[in-house]
């Protein structure tokens, strides 16, 4: 997948002016939020889960060694494979040479968002291999060569009108009177084609919610039922999974499934949650021969023991980005890579660099509504500075507001002087706007006047007003 996170300012303007997109997001937002609200509602112990779920994943990252090693000799007693890849050419690699030596044509895709950070779906064209994905979302997206803009709706920013128009250009036998009024018109269509993909594919792959340390498991969270038929009907079945995505039992992976689907949709428990253990034995009645799972890093373990290691905790609900109100302006196109909003202004630069990625972690208005509504607690405000103090420190910052701070640093550290300036501008510009109450422009403010009038101050500082109320105390 193109990155273009260092274009993230252009890429805001050109949503912004997308009327499209704008329809689609303004009849999303509400939604995910009143689901998840009520679903949090219904279940008195759901704070009390969040601490579960966090310790969990804090046990695990703390121990991850220990648990891959128990994870991966789980997984080959149950008849499994495991790849172990340090980058991401490690594992194209890897998902190549399975598919190649079993001779694969066609390779169906459950939803997999480690897929798109790999860029597995070109690397497989690139050698003669048919990818399909049978997400419905993905598969439109694929027929439209877009990315996906949120990670568990990837077409979320598409509008009816504009799978009516995909569909009508790609499935060439598609009646010119086929109504496409309701979401059963999209899906009996897309059925319709990949039905016959699900039947001739040779490898399904598939992405990994969790990873069971105890049983050797991989567990995959969906609505369709695509995930099962990319697992079971093909002869091999490849999982994709970082290495944040183990847990130590099956216990611990129902907790967090509990926090899961209630933060994501809103809903109790998803309509397929589907645990697969190895290969097909000999009295089951349906399952792939093969089971692989590539385990990747790409950059993780370089997380662990820093400041950003409470990242890797993230469970991919995506509640962070239903509630933030930057995301449901720009859409997740924005963002420039796989993983948008408030957990891809953390997890990106992590991954590919602040020198790429800079631009997210300022894409905030720090409101905290991620913080609150992320499942494990994920303190994402906190981890965002830190990569504005990163972005800092390694003079990436523009250098009129390098300049900026300075100034405002050389007064901060003076702070008789600091307050007596504050007090002057304030007055200066309370007389200024007193007659508008505003300003509509400033010099050096074209930042935030382009967008938005400036109030004019209405009285002291805030120093001043806190210092003349603790005269009165005392």
């Amino acid at each position: 997948m193109q990155i273009t996170s260092p274009a993230f300012k252009s890429n805001v303007a050109e949503a912004l002016a997308d009327p499209h997109l704008q329809k689609a997001l303004h009849f999303t937002r509400p939604r995910f939020p009143e689901r998840r609200a009520a679903a949090v509602a219904a279940l008195p112990e759901f704070e009390t889960l969040r601490d579960i779920g966090r310790d969990i994943k804090n046990h695990t990252l703390a121990n991850l060694d220990f648990y891959l090693e128990i994870w991966a000799d789980n997984v080959e007693k149950s008849g499994g494979q495991v790849h172990w890849c340090a980058t991401a050419d490690d594992a194209r690699a890897a998902v190549l040479a399975i598919c190649q030596r079993v001779g694969a044509k066609t390779v169906t895709k459950g939803k997999s968002m480690i897929s798109e950070e790999l860029g597995i779906n070109e690397h497989l064209e690139k050698h003669g291999i048919e990818p399909v994905e049978t997400d419905l979302g993905e598969y439109i997206l694929q027929i439209r060569g877009e990315g996906p803009s949120h990670i568990i709706a990837p077409a979320f920013h598409l509008n009816r009108e504009d799978w009516e128009e995909s569909f009508r250009k790609t499935h060439t036998d598609l009646p010119a009177d086929r109504v496409f009024g309701e979401r059963r018109d999209i899906m009996v269509e897309a059925r319709t084609i990949l039905r016959e993909k699900f039947i001739a594919a040779d490898v399904g792959i598939t992405g990994a919610n969790f990873l069971i340390a105890e049983t050797g498991s991989s567990v995959i969270v969906t609505n369709e039922g695509n995930g099962d038929l990319t697992q079971t009907l093909p002869k091999v079945h490849i999982a994709l999974a970082s290495i944040e995505k183990l847990v130590p039992t099956l216990e611990d992976a129902t907790s967090l499934l509990r926090l899961l689907a209630r933060s994501a949709t809103g809903q109790d428990f998803s309509v397929y949650t589907t645990f697969s253990t190895g290969a097909r034995r000999p009295d089951d009645l349906d399952g792939p021969e093969e089971y692989h799972v590539v385990v990747i890093d790409n950059g993780r373990s370089a997380m662990i023991g820093t400041e950003f290691q409470d990242m890797l905790r993230c469970i991919r609900c995506a509640a962070c980005m239903n509630h933030c109100p930057v995301y449901f302006t720009v859409g997740g196109h924005s963002y420039g890579w796989v993983y948008p909003g408030p957990m891809g202004s953390v997890l990106t630069p992590s991954l590919i660099g602040v020198e790429k990625a800079g631009h997210l972690p300022n894409a905030s208005t720090f409101c905290g509504k991620c913080e609150s509504v992320c499942p494990v607690k994920i303190p994402l405000p906190k981890l965002m500075r830190h990569w504005r103090e990163r972005e800092f420190e390694r003079h990436l910052t523009p250098g009129a507001m390098r300049n900026n701070l300075a100034i405002w640093g050389w007064f901060a550290r003076r702070p008789q002087l600091y307050r007596a300036a504050t007090r002057v501008a304030a007055w200066g510009l309370g007389l200024l706007g007193r007659k508008r109450g505003r300003f509509s422009w400033l010099p050096f403010a074209g930042g935030w006047t382009d967008g938005r009038d400036l109030p004019a101050p209405e009285g002291d500082t805030f120093f001043a007003r806190y210092a003349r109320q603790q005269r009165h105390k005392s």
